[in-house]
């Protein structure tokens, strides 16, 4: 899904002789059990904390913190210097964004709903705290006063957080009068609150439904082997990924689709339809304050789009192109629904609804590229992926990967990794994995950087330490934990951005790891979803279960060829939402579920179906992504320019080009524009013509310079 802008040991399963024994290899991750040599020093983070002790070391961080601020917010004007000013703040930035996750993160993780709860409030106070901090009017006077003693100094690291600390200052209104900073001040903090409450309703939400065998026709028994059973024999099939997006896409049963969708699309309607509708007023009211015309033009003066109106002209420009491709796969949909309805004795409608369209998309990929999914996920199982997936990114970036052995981790699924520089044998960071569902988890995937890695007061390079967590099936019953190509998909792009976050080498936190333009974060990760696509990686991850034999070379070829399968609506679905997103943060108030509906219908051809709300469990517009959604196609134009312009031309395993590629846009962070990294890496403009070639749109080359 995303690098989580959050202020922002798994059992060795064994199966019989018959089966694959789940394991990661000693030649690609090596590990050594030493458990006298657990909790190493790099890694400070503690996963055991209790409610109490979130709660005491939340007041205590915030303390140490705020004491920092009045110092230099007491300074003496004439005195300001970067040592007293600028280096203090950023110190105490480092010492909040390493102390901070330890208490925030556990309510996305953590087993015990005590503890998540701990989490949540801890969450919000230190949200709070995030709006105080940020407007510090006597410590933004000071910061500008430092700005005018570098005006002649050269572009630095330092200058840029200086200025950007100072924009930051700007962009929260200090520079305005004292009641419209108050009421700034006060709204912020609401919308912190509101946004934890949203997304902390959807890890929440346990809802299941039940159905008979009868009614799950069509799922494969790798799937029915997954699913708990009622007293009566029934199947209990929860809205978490691993359950619902499989049986969307296989169930022959439309009634059964339809159950399920209505109620994926109904989770947490009432009480975050009322939340996200007041954060859009809330959000349109700060920016009117700071004399915005809109939220969106607020949030976007600092990505690279820099307004509203050109990401509305780069969404216009791509629905044109993607308009009839998607009307042509609608008549295609349409008569496969006809066709199956006539042999199967259904009604037909005329019309395609939003439960049939995963479901005859999939079929679109049967009929059209004959990849036989239930053959294909055979081939997949977790383990195997994840030692190809680590082969693939230890020698494409000069890396190795150790597991921590008698780690603490918050839950028996979980380890943990250490990452090394293949040449110096350096330590450069430290990752989780939590890859499977449970109750009050997160429900999506995404990347979480919970230590920055920057420069500390000592000169010493912090080491970074992030999780990947995701929902992948788990391995149950004597199955082992299969994954389709998609998850492999997203396998793939989450742990780009857990290495986004490990290999920074930045002076600040402010600008490590991910802590990019947004509409600049998913380049690094989308990028790296093109080796899910290409022959040598797909080899490397994948064998099947039972005898780890490879993929036969024909059903390979039909996957890989149906990259482009239903590019026209899966494509115009992400049209949907980032023009709903603008739409909703471009107008005071809006009915969210009217607008999602409206714009479902009029661009994607498909009715949302009537009682839903899809923007209610659409975290995205409560997770920092507000007007930013349009960020996904347009980080997309740029990573395919880096693929198939180096990776594809020089070599997709070419060491060289991946070393260029750590050192120059993954290394840098946010200490360099995004564009910036992007021309010294390309060695050119970015063009958009590899874009619309991957997505099938264009046959010849059409070079366009953005």
């Amino acid at each position: 899904m995303c690098a989580l802008r959050v202020s922002l040991c798994v059992k060795l399963w064994r199966f019989s002789k018959h089966q694959l024994r789940m394991k990661i290899p000693q030649a690609s991750v090596t590990s050594t059990r030493d458990c006298s040599q657990a909790g190493n020093d790099r890694n400070p983070l503690r996963w055991d904390l209790s409610p109490d002790e979130i709660r005491t070391m939340t007041d205590s961080l915030i303390a140490r913190v705020k004491k920092v601020y009045d110092v230099v917010g007491s300074l003496p004007i004439e005195s300001v210097s970067a040592g007293n000013t600028l280096e203090a703040l950023a110190n105490a930035k480092l010492d909040y964004a390493s102390s901070r996750h330890v208490l925030d993160f556990p309510q996305f993780v953590c087993p015990n709903k005590e503890v998540r709860s701990a989490s949540t409030e801890a969450d919000k106070k230190l949200s709070e705290f995030d709006v105080e901090i940020s407007m510090r009017e006597d410590v933004f006077e000071r910061l500008i006063a430092l700005q005018k003693k570098f005006e002649d100094t050269p572009a630095s690291e330092e200058k840029r957080l200086l200025d950007r600390l100072v924009r930051l200052g700007q962009r929260k209104g200090l520079h305005l009068s004292k009641e419209i900073q108050q009421e700034v001040k006060e709204t912020s903090k609401l919308i912190s609150e509101l946004s934890i409450e949203f997304n902390r309703n959807l890890n929440e939400d346990n809802t299941f439904l039940v159905f008979s065998e009868h009614e799950l026709g069509g799922l494969a028994d790798s799937y029915l082997n997954g699913l708990e059973r009622t007293a009566e024999g029934k199947y209990k099939v929860t809205l978490e990924y691993p359950h619902y997006y499989p049986l969307m896409k296989r169930c022959h049963n439309p009634e059964t689709r339809r159950k399920m969708e209505t109620a994926f699309h109904s989770r947490c309607k009432q009480a975050n339809t009322l939340i996200l509708e007041q954060l859009i007023q809330l959000r349109a009211k700060v920016a009117d304050l700071l004399g915005y015309s809109s939220h969106a033009n607020y949030v976007l003066e600092i990505n690279m789009a820099k307004n509203a109106r050109n990401v509305s002209d780069f969404i216009d420009a791509f629905y044109e192109r993607l308009k009839p491709i998607g009307d042509k796969e609608r008549k295609y949909i349409l008569a496969l629904k006809k066709r199956e309805c006539l042999m199967k004795g259904y009604q037909f409608d005329g019309r395609i609804n939003a439960w049939d369209l995963p479901y005859y998309m999939n079929q679109v990929e049967q009929c059209k590229f004959a990849v036989n999914k239930d053959k294909l996920i055979e081939y997949f199982p977790l383990e195997v992926v994840t030692e190809g997936m680590f082969s693939i990114y230890q020698e494409l970036l000069g890396l190795t990967f150790q597991e921590v052995e008698c780690a603490q981790v918050w839950h028996e699924d979980v380890k943990l990794y250490s990452a090394r520089d293949a040449e110096t044998e350096a330590e450069i960071g430290q990752f989780y994995l939590d890859l499977h569902p449970r109750e009050g988890k997160y429900g999506h995937a995404a990347c979480f950087g919970l230590l920055p890695g920057c420069r500390g007061p000592d000169g010493k390079r912090r080491l970074p330490v992030a999780a990947m967590v995701a929902n992948f099936t788990k391995p149950r019953k004597g199955w082992p934990s299969l994954l389709q190509h998609h998850e492999v998909e997203t396998y793939f792009h989450e742990f780009g951005h857990v290495m986004h976050e490990l290999c920074s080498k930045t002076t600040f936190s402010e600008f490590s790891g991910t802590l990019v333009e947004t509409d600049f974060v998913e380049v690094p990760s989308q990028m790296l979803e093109n080796w899910v696509w290409e022959k040598e990686p797909l080899r490397r991850m994948s064998g099947h279960y039972k005898d780890g034999t490879p993929v036969p070379e024909d059903l390979l070829d039909k996957l890989i060829a149906s990259r482009v399968a239903n590019t026209g609506l899966m494509n115009l679905r992400q049209v949907v939402l980032s023009k709903v997103d603008q739409v909703l943060h471009s107008c005071p108030s809006a009915d969210t579920a009217e607008v999602f509906a409206q714009h479902c219908q009029d661009i994607l051809g498909v009715p949302a179906t009537p009682g839903t709300n899809m923007t209610a469990s659409f975290s995205h517009l409560a997770g920092g992504y507000d007007g930013q959604y349009y960020s996904y196609l347009w980080s997309e134009v740029y990573s395919m320019d880096i693929f198939f312009s180096r990776f594809k031309k020089e070599g997709i395993m070419n060491p060289k080009v991946g070393k260029e590629y750590r050192k120059v846009i993954l290394e840098a962070g946010g200490s360099v524009d995004g564009m910036d990294m992007l021309r010294t890496f390309l060695g050119r403009e970015p063009r958009q013509d590899a874009f619309f070639q991957c997505k099938g749109l264009i046959t010849a080359p059409e070079t366009k310079t953005l």
